[in-house]
């Protein structure tokens, strides 16, 4: 007889799954239409004890069902999470809002304090928010810790009903000394949009308790992705972010890069699908290198990122002790640029965190465009050459008039000829320009140069290093310190970006391709010869070295006019390389 009621007893607990005050009936399939096919499971619910949680995934409840279960549920005061979704499978939308109607009201009467509510891949649409909404704004919601909403239809019809609930249940248990300190946000696939994002985010900044947010593939471009990203500065405990198959553009993904340097407890980072693109890509890689200790996992697959702001978010996580991945599939990088990115990551031995790139678009096809902006710089060159013709005219025109003046006038001592200074050094670099800056050019140039700016940085270096001369001691000494002083500041510099000014670098050599709109340098051989020096010294990370030797050993009209001194480079990085 005893052994008949422990083997009862079992077969009911592997029915329902009983575990921490739970009654499951999750993935049983069960057509509840009526009372009647109701009946099992509200007999278990009131006879449940301290019934903590229900579990009704996977079966599919009809109105009278629902309201039979309610009325069970009415006296479970313990009652603390709902994992109901999948739960109106094959129903129509105009039951579903009565149906949450009846089982919120149970909970209200109850005096249930929910923790968790899930209603994830219920096709509810708006009105099925406010289904909800008067438990959302209830007590019954003001220990709310996760609600999960995934794949429900939402738009931003119930986007908006959602936040608003939201912000009604802050204030309203705010008033009661116990705010709303919601923590996990589920809200993926509901076709948002702008407006139902950028009301969700107001929700988001009042409560500031937000630790995961997950809003993938909600058409929100830009405009509520500033939104969301202001809101989250103010959620400092965040520790993952998933914005998947958004579209950020450099808009959203600046702003969104700027919410980062406020999140320092992040862990996971999905932007991936984003079309974060190279300014947007370099922005956050910015956020990442300054700040984000604990990352794990950053994704930026399919964002439109090419080879250089790719480089640049590898040089963020190089430091990342904690990171177990780096997604950069599908993007821009080409095959030169996805082996950086593969030697970059091997360089700092994380080489094994690095996705697979098999997806990679390949460089992008800007042709026309790079003809298109050639053509518009030449005509910025000839509105330059004009303005230097129509200055030399005005300053012979004034010279003129001051000789004439000065017939008529007792002679006086010409003032002596203005010293050439370093912005006009670095305008049109000379040797002789260089030299005569004397003995101080170093700390000149280091006061002029801002070294926090990659790109000002590399241009500085390339301009110093075009003068640069073999044959002439004076003038190859004085571009060699220079170009030491500069660099020793702002490698030592702690915002300083690197690898940015690397892959910076290369592009100005033409080495690789940029979305930005930079313009190649001519390539001269003192350019390579400066660099041959560069990587010798000991301010130079090591790490870049494999970086530069990949570009170098690749043919490149851009290098062909400086053979020798190629040569000379490219033995010296293999050189350096085997040595560290």
């Amino acid at each position: 007889m005893a052994t008949d009621i422990v083997a009862e007893l079992a077969d009911s607990l592997a029915k329902t799954g009983v575990e921490d005050g739970e009654l499951s009936y999750k993935g049983q399939g069960r057509k509840l239409d009526d009372a009647q096919s109701a009946e099992e499971i509200v007999k278990d619910i009131e006879e449940f004890e301290g019934l903590q949680a229900l579990r009704m995934e996977g079966n599919t409840v009809g109105v009278e069902a629902a309201q039979a279960i309610a009325k069970a549920l009415e006296t479970k005061s313990d009652f603390k999470r709902c994992y109901w979704s999948d739960m109106f499978t094959g129903r129509l939308r105009s039951e579903i809002p009565p149906a949450l109607n009846s089982l919120g009201d149970a909970l209200m009467l109850a005096g249930a304090r929910l923790t968790v509510l899930d209603l994830s891949d219920n096709a509810f649409g708006p009105d099925g928010v406010k289904g909800i909404e008067k438990l959302l704004k209830s007590t019954t919601c003001f220990t709310l810790q996760e609600l999960r909403l995934n794949n429900c239809g939402m738009g931003i019809g119930g986007g908006k009903i959602l936040a608003a609930s939201l912000i009604q249940c802050h204030k309203q248990s705010s008033e009661k000394n116990e705010p709303l300190s919601l923590k996990v946000f589920v809200a993926g696939r509901n076709r948002l949009e702008n407006d139902g994002a950028t009301a969700l985010a107001q929700a988001f900044q009042l409560m500031g308790s937000l630790e995961e947010v997950h809003m993938p593939q909600n058409g929100i471009n830009h405009l509520g992705v500033t939104a969301l990203a202001s809101a989250m500065q103010h959620n400092t405990g965040l520790r993952i972010l998933n914005l998947n198959d958004n579209t950020f553009t450099e808009k959203g993904a600046v702003a969104m890069a700027q919410a980062l340097k406020h999140l320092h407890s992040i862990q996971v980072i999905n932007f991936g699908d984003c079309l974060v693109r190279p300014e947007g890509a370099r922005a956050i890689a910015e956020s990442v290198s300054e700040g984000l200790p604990i990352l794990k996992e950053l994704n930026l697959s399919y964002g439109e990122i090419t080879a250089d702001a790719a480089l640049a978010v590898v040089a963020a996580v190089k430091n990342k002790d904690q990171l177990e991945k780096l997604d950069l599939n599908g993007n821009y990088l080409g095959e030169d640029g996805c082996k950086a990115v593969k030697d970059g990551m091997e360089g700092v031995n994380m080489i094994n965190l690095l996705g697979s790139l098999s997806d990679d678009e390949g460089e992008p096809e800007d042709d026309e465009d790079e003809d298109e902006e050639d053509n518009d710089e030449d005509d910025d060159d000839d509105d330059d050459e004009d303005d230097v013709d129509e200055e030399e005219i005005e300053e012979e025109e004034e010279e003129q008039e001051n000789n004439s003046s000065n017939n008529n006038k007792p002679s006086t001592p010409m003032s002596a000829p203005r010293p050439p200074d370093v912005s006009s050094f670095l305008s049109f670099p000379s040797p002789d320009k260089l030299l005569k800056l004397g003995t101080k050019r170093t700390l000149l140039v280091q006061q002029q140069v801002d070294v926090t700016d990659a790109r000002k940085t590399a241009e500085a270096f390339l301009k110093i290093a075009s003068v640069y001369k073999e044959e002439n001691n004076d003038v190859k000494n004085a571009v060699l310190d220079t170009i030491d002083a500069l660099l020793s500041k702002a490698f030592s510099t702690p915002s300083f970006q690197g690898y940015s000014f690397v892959s910076i670098l290369l592009v100005l050599l033409g080495l690789i391709k940029s979305e930005d709109k930079i313009k190649p340098m001519v390539v001269v051989p003192g350019h390579l010869h400066a660099l041959e020096h560069v990587v010798r010294q000991d301010y130079f990370p090591k790490e870049n070295v494999a970086v530069l030797e990949a570009f170098m050993s690749r043919s490149n009209k851009s290098l062909e006019s400086c053979g020798n001194a190629r040569n000379g480079l490219q033995s010296t990085l293999q050189r350096v390389r085997s040595q560290s």
